[in-house]
């Protein structure tokens, strides 16, 4: 039954009419209280001020420049010194982090502009730090121009067998990077990770012609889009380290020590010319080394290393800083993410000291000895900014919701984005003590466009399980609830490694937008709840650690446990709970409905994976380690477990699926053919792991939603 407001419609959700508002794009400037910013109507890049919000200058305007002109722009970089900028057009993905783009060097003071190279679309390019020249990558190779002469650096580079500053496919999706070149200080030495990836196997996904985009070239037989895809427990590229002096036109291996199987997940820039910062992790990745490497020498001196039990997270990577005298280190070693301070020697000074979670960090002061980060709040399922220095800890926003930060270069102001699971974002600046200079968006006109819908706040929950564990959950209840009545529930849940769905935030919800997806499920009459089990994250590293080894088991567990709570409520029909989820929520549906305990009647797995050796190494025996090492452990599936599937089950998947291969679901269903039993399929022609484009997502809901209107 609808509630007696305005109706939500999948096609009004799925066509962004109940995005909220964001500021996205700022780019603070080095050193100054000053950002960057493309203007409303997408042809400037103007600065503005942090304190004022008052327009300072326009940096580039795409109808005012000297020698080429382009019509649009997509992107653009600043160099340190605020001379130069890099713009960027005609972008064309490749994978997550990866893409392809022409790019123009535009000079600030006497707005010319130039193309950086007329041999083609580049990746990645990059200032040197006197901002005179640039390092880009084409066609697996990199290039040095000044502008006006381009040489080659690498003749080796070839697709599917040798890539130069560039990761491969794995290290860029599971190590969260896109860019493997680092100049040296004086500009002198370009620094970049070699993958060698011929002994790699191939993964081959079949494309059609289908549509938005149209593949015309494949109109009568499918093609092939074959790449190279590391699946658990198999060989990885060979990766190294090398260096080009440009002084002498000499290319050198850096003598980096490494393990024959192990990654270089991060090779960084440093402000001394004689060291480049190179990090090593071994293949179980539960040993972080960072290297000062020589680019004159080849040498490499470890500086610091961090070894844990289980695996060092790799979300910590990004928020090490090696500055001008010291390095930083965000580390769990001591049950929660603190930050460990060292000396440019890499002598460990001391631990900051911090209360609670860091959860990011967002810049280091070396003058004040001041750490600007992102930490737990008031409860697992809020965050706070804070400043914490060798004194102590000092909180610069409330406690209660989800606040992020976006601090000026100099770190004096930040831009504030605060919301709630109730509330959307509200956007102030304040400077650093915490104190609100000005107010920059809001979202009234969304909230009071959303009382006019009738929707009923979400609620937090806990519950205690059978085994002793208390869980968080969120819930949404109709409108029009009756504690009186029982309701069917539709439970939705992501579960995977360190990830947190159970947030105070606007970004909750299984769809995100502040759970308008659910509150669609919500006026049809359906209790939508939410509940983070074992293995997420907000909770410390034993709470997040406890499923090592053995992924999918105590997951599927806490949902199962999170049904039966929810079936002695008084207000819900226990007999009707479905529950489902994407990607790793894909799998832990299927590991949940197939559990042993029969308390889901219907299921969703979108993008599912099935078996964990059908998955990709660096993920996979980060938690895993592998197949050979855990057998136990990967025996824990939904293909094993299949002959316990209980409940009607929906499967979804992307054909051209690059992330979670078609393969999961092509050999789950086969197995569900053969243990007779009852299943539904939908593929997607030619979409990837978001399964969008066209009609589609609009598509995929209505097929998820009209799975549970039927089946509960």
């Amino acid at each position: 039954m609808l509630h007696a407001g305005d109706t939500i419609t999948l096609k009004s959700f799925t066509d962004g009419d109940f995005a909220a508002k964001r500021i996205q794009g700022m780019r603070p400037l080095e050193g100054s209280d000053e950002y960057a910013q493309i203007s409303a109507d997408g042809g400037k890049v103007v600065a503005f001020s942090f304190r004022t919000g008052k327009q300072v200058r326009t940096l580039f305007d795409v109808k005012d420049t000297k020698g080429e002109t382009i019509k649009s722009f997509d992107d653009y970089e600043i160099t340190a010194d605020g001379k130069h900028m890099l713009i960027q057009t005609n972008y064309k993905r490749i994978y997550r982090r990866s893409f392809t783009a022409d790019f123009y060097i535009y000079n600030i003071e006497d707005k010319s502009l130039r193309k950086l190279s007329e041999g083609g679309s580049e990746q990645i390019p990059t200032f040197s730090p006197d901002g005179k020249k640039i390092a880009f990558v084409r066609k697996n190779n990199i290039f040095i121009t000044d502008g006006k002469e381009e040489k080659q650096i690498t003749t080796d580079g070839k697709f599917n067998e040798i890539i130069n500053g560039l990761p491969d496919w794995v290290n860029e999706e599971e190590f969260s990077f896109n860019n493997a070149l680092a100049w040296g200080a004086d500009s002198k030495t370009l620094s970049w990770i070699k993958y060698d990836e011929n002994k790699v196997k191939s993964y081959s996904l079949q494309m059609f012609k289908g549509s938005h985009p149209s593949l015309d070239d494949n109109a009568e037989y499918p093609g092939l889009y074959s790449y190279k895809y590391p699946k658990a427990g198999q060989e990885n590229s060979k990766v190294s380290a090398w260096c080009y002096n440009l002084t002498t036109g000499q290319t050198a291996r850096y003598a980096l020590p490494l393990d024959s199987d192990g990654y270089i997940p991060r090779i960084r820039p440093t402000n001394d010319a004689s060291r480049i910062a190179i990090y090593t992790m071994n293949r179980h990745q539960n040993d972080l080394k960072i290297y000062a490497a020589s680019p004159l020498t080849g040498v490499c001196k470890l500086l610091v290393e961090d070894t844990n039990a289980k695996y060092v997270k790799e979300e910590a990577m990004e928020g090490i800083i090696v500055g001008k005298k010291y390095i930083l280190l965000p580390s769990d070693r001591d049950g929660i993410m603190s930050l460990y301070l060292h000396d440019f020697n890499g002598k460990m000074i001391k631990k900051l000291p911090s209360k609670r979670e860091i959860t990011d960090v967002y810049g280091y002061d070396e003058k004040t000895g001041e750490a600007f980060v992102q930490t737990v709040g008031a409860t697992p399922m809020d965050r706070a900014v804070a400043i914490i220095s060798p004194k102590g800890e000092r909180y610069i926003t409330g406690l209660e919701g989800w606040n992020t930060a976006q601090f000026s270069g100099d770190h004096r102001y930040f831009l504030n984005s605060w919301s709630d699971a109730n509330n959307p974002y509200v956007y102030t600046v304040k400077d650093n003590t915490g104190r609100t200079i000005r107010d920059v968006l809001n979202n009234d006109s969304l909230v009071n466009k959303l009382k006019d819908y009738d929707l009923r706040p979400k609620s937090f929950f806990k519950f205690t399980t059978s085994e002793g564990v208390e869980l968080n959950g969120w819930m949404i209840k109709p409108s029009n609830f009756d504690p009186k009545k029982k309701y069917p529930v539709v439970m939705f849940q992501y579960s995977g490694p360190g990830n947190q769905q159970v947030v105070n935030s606007w970004g909750i919800g299984s769809m995100g937008n502040g759970g308008m997806f659910d509150y669609y499920f919500a006026q049809h009459g359906y209790i939508v709840v939410c509940v983070d089990g074992r293995g997420t994250g907000g909770r410390g590293a034993d709470f997040e650690k406890c499923t090592y080894l053995k992924i999918g088991d105590l997951e599927s567990k806490d949902q199962v446990e999170a049904a039966l709570w929810l079936g002695r409520q008084s207000y819900v029909d226990s007999t009707r709970i479905g529950i489902w989820g994407w990607s790793f929520g894909g799998f832990n549906t299927l590991m949940s409905m197939s559990e042993g305990r029969p308390v889901f009647k219907a299921g969703v797995a979108v993008a599912p994976p099935t078996n964990w050796k059908y998955y990709d190494t660096i993920y996979t025996e980060r938690y895993m380690r592998t197949p050979n090492e855990n057998p136990d452990g990967y025996a824990i599936n939904p293909i094993n477990r299949v002959g316990a599937l209980h409940g009607k089950l929906l499967i979804c998947h992307g054909v051209a699926d690059d992330n979670v291969h078609p393969q999961n679901t092509f050999e789950y269903a086969e197995a569900l053919v053969q243990a007779d039993k009852d299943f539904k399929e939908n593929l997607y022609t030619n979409r990837n792991h978001s399964i969008y484009g066209g009609n589609t997502r609009n598509h995929l809901l209505r097929q998820v939603s009209e799975w549970f209107f039927e089946n509960l």
